[in-house]
């Protein structure tokens, strides 16, 4: 079958409720395919999902691929790598993308081995663009950008030869676009076959722990660095988040050095965020730091070097020793507070 040109997302739900990742990359994939005068197809698997094939549409899709079965009403590998491994070899499509979640990274190179493609991972952006090797020309690649060599540098990956070219991409570094109730697509039904040996693991139990901070929602986060300095010191930190009402984060410097536990991490290796507030103490601002929390409405730094990486995305920069700088935050804020309660 000739190759289309069509982008394809792989969307992942549990339980009937697609997973937000899946949603932000429709929107993306539309975007593609427009400049690709491609197709967006939705690869929806479950059992009982009959809500999420035409929501899928609502958000882009203009085909919706379903396969329903028993089996595939929780995840694993095997049968859902059985079924999306059979539809792109059958199918070929341009441009394969998956969430950058446990279960987008333990699918995706299952379905670049079978179809003998590449794969990025963790991809922070994605645009269509031209290639030239050895003086060849290849149009209207995938460019897949994301952080490289430890956060030091963007790396901008290309597939010229061996496609389908695959990514998966971060939950929260793509808009959610709002969905358009009277958009219309088409809804195919695959009836699913499996092998004897797909279906040899089972599940008997599941435990789901729902984390105790809420970083991707916040609408004001503060932040610490290795700069803050000490565990103890990061009680700065914690405080200033209180009085403003906001969550604690921390730079993955910060959560390897012990300072706060790991829920806690922002960035390329954390949680992708977008906060109304920003405030960043001690963080010097790596690659891998601002690629997961540079979309925030207002960020503000603190940090004692004025060259500190950081200060080229803040909105305000305050070059200055964090422990003398946050303390006059937090009393400003409460006497501005009382003074609010009082009038």
């Amino acid at each position: 079958m000739t190759e289309t040109r069509d982008v394809w997302v792989f969307i992942e739900q549990e339980e009937g409720e697609s997973a937000p990742v899946s949603l932000e990359l429709l929107g993306r994939a539309r975007e593609l395919a427009g400049e690709l005068d491609g197709e967006v197809t939705a690869l929806l698997l479950g059992h009982e999902i009959d809500g999420l094939p035409q929501q899928a549409i609502h958000y882009g899709a203009d085909r919706v691929l379903v396969a329903e079965h028993p089996e595939l009403e929780l995840y694993r590998t095997m049968p859902y790598a059985r079924v999306a491994t059979g539809l792109v070899t059958e199918r070929q499509p341009y441009i394969i993308l998956l969430g950058a979640t446990p279960i987008g990274r333990d699918l995706a190179p299952r379905i670049a081995s079978a179809a003998g493609a590449g794969l990025t991972a963790d991809c922070t952006e994605l645009e269509i663009g031209d290639f030239e090797r050895r003086g060849e020309v290849y149009k209207d690649l995938l460019y897949q950008i994301r952080p490289a060599f430890g956060g030091n540098i963007i790396a901008t990956i290309v597939n010229p030869e061996m496609h389908p070219q695959m990514a998966t991409v971060r939950e929260g570094v793509l808009k959610l676009t709002d969905p358009d109730p009277a958009r219309q697509g088409v809804i195919e039904r695959i009836t699913p076959h499996f092998e004897s040996h797909d279906l040899a693991l089972r599940v008997l139990k599941r435990e789901i722990r729902l984390p105790s901070i809420d970083l991707k929602n916040a609408a004001v986060i503060v932040a610490g660095g290795m700069g803050v300095g000490s565990k103890e010191s990061f009680d700065l930190i914690i405080e200033l988040a209180r009085v403003l009402g906001g969550e604690v984060a921390a730079s993955r410097a910060a959560v390897d050095a012990g300072f706060v536990s790991q829920e806690h991490q922002v960035g390329q290796t954390g949680v992708t965020v977008r906060p109304r507030l920003y405030i960043a103490c001690g963080i010097s601002g790596a690659v891998q730091h601002r690629a997961g929390m540079d979309q925030a409405s207002k960020i503000i730094a603190i940090n004692t070097d004025p060259n500190a990486p950081i200060f080229e995305i803040a909105d305000y920069r305050i070059v200055g020793d964090l422990k003398k700088v946050v303390p006059k935050m937090i009393r400003v804020y409460r006497e501005d507070r009382v003074q609010g309660e009082t009038a």
